[in-house]
């Protein structure tokens, strides 16, 4: 029996109406009536239309661009929750901005993503659920449960369908040093093996100099990274790959879509065949190529809410 709420709803905030939809669908059930709106001056509004008294509340939303408004939008959905006697609120944020920021870089840097975990915690939040965090310890950041699911079974089913039985031809390839472990589990997953390339500036306003571990030679490559930003690294790993590395097909999977500034022309023009992302971030139309493939993730964060909803495991399903 489960002591924490009688029922179970569903609401969204205005960055990722369309996965809320999903999520609700396929747990067969409606969204939540409210509605997230600004007053005149840019202040946020957030109005619940139904009794929320002794239920157990999932918000879902991504704190991606506008992202500072989003974050708002989250907590002020959760005071509003609160206050009307939630039973429990859970943030569902397929996508965590501000996690990049998860350490002091230089001195006197701010550590935002550990003030952005309190600021959730602090607005009255009694769980998280996530999916790929920039980096896995800020989940140590917050001071209450924090579900972590992980894009990349979603990423692998899919190459594994391309692949079919192939996988001599194919190898995955880590952008950077720093993708190494992800990247690993990504072959191991797939069952393909792993090259990495190693990028380095000899000298200050000096081009990078990358080079590669392993073989990649007349393969198929996939690259792999937890997101894309402005697609510098990807692509510069791409071209490299096939003009030192000798590939002769270049794929990209990566959960994140942030597509920030120079992204989408970079991607257009790089030697990537196919970019693989989840929609964690709702791509906009006029940022869509030929060269996507969106897979959902609804159907995954549905299968994680009930099983929060019902106290049952996630290894299980996730593990």
């Amino acid at each position: 029996m489960n002591f924490h709420g009688k029922d179970i709803k569903i609401f969204t905030g205005s960055s990722n109406v369309d996965v809320a939809q999903g999520i609700a669908g396929c747990l067969g059930l409606p969204l939540g009536k409210s509605d997230c709106t600004q007053f005149s001056d840019g202040e946020i509004s957030v109005s619940l239309h139904e009794s929320v008294r002794g239920s157990d509340c999932f918000i879902v939303q991504s704190t991606c661009a506008p992202v500072n408004d989003n974050l708002m939008e989250m907590l002020i959905m959760i005071d509003a929750m609160k206050r009307a006697s939630a039973a429990r609120i859970t943030v569902v944020m397929p996508y965590f901005g501000y996690a990049r920021q998860d350490r002091k870089a230089k001195a006197r840097d701010p550590i935002s993503a550990k003030l952005c975990a309190d600021i959730i915690t602090c607005a009255g939040a009694d769980r998280v659920l996530t999916m790929d965090l920039h980096a896995n310890q800020i989940q140590g950041f917050f001071n209450i449960p924090v579900d972590h699911l992980q894009g990349a079974s979603l990423l692998a089913n899919h190459m594994r369908e391309k692949i079919g039985g192939n996988n001599d031809d194919y190898i995955v390839v880590s952008p950077d040093l720093g993708s190494v472990t992800r990247s690993r589990n990504f072959a191991s997953k797939i069952g393909t093996g792993l090259a990495i390339i190693d990028k380095r500036r000899p000298k200050a306003n000096v081009c990078e100099v990358m080079n590669i571990i392993g073989d990649a030679r007349g393969k198929k490559v996939i690259l792999v990274d937890d997101m894309i930003d402005t697609a510098g690294t990807l692509c510069n790993a791409a071209n490299a790959i096939v003009e030192k590395g000798g590939a002769t097909e270049v794929y990209a999977c990566a959960t994140h879509a942030v597509l920030s500034g120079p992204a989408i022309e970079r991607i257009r023009n790089s030697a990537i065949k196919e970019v693989v992302l989840l929609d964690t971030i709702p791509v906009p139309k006029e940022k869509m190529i030929d060269k996507f493939t969106i897979l959902p993730v609804a159907p995954t964060f549905a299968e994680a809410i009930a099983r929060i909803y019902n106290d049952k495991p996630f290894t299980a399903a996730f593990g």
